[in-house]
């Protein structure tokens, strides 16, 4: 049944996808401001969507060290 598991998780990314804009700018208007960008934006590489069954590598931070 490996059918069935394969279209959850393409709808599972489908409404990831979809999630993954910015907000329209009439609702900066309408809020004076008090919403500036979507808070629960994701970066393609920076996060993982926790999906299970799903083979995943996490990139590596890059992390600046100052040299003291």
């Amino acid at each position: 049944m490996s059918f069935h598991e394969t279209f959850r998780i393409k709808r599972f990314l489908a409404q990831k996808q979809k999630q993954n804009c910015p907000i329209p700018q009439w609702i900066c208007m309408k809020t004076g401001n008090k919403i500036r960008y979507n808070s629960k934006r994701k970066h393609w590489r920076r996060t993982n969507l926790g999906l299970q069954g799903v083979p995943h590598v996490k990139a590596p931070r890059i992390t600046f060290h100052q040299v003291h």
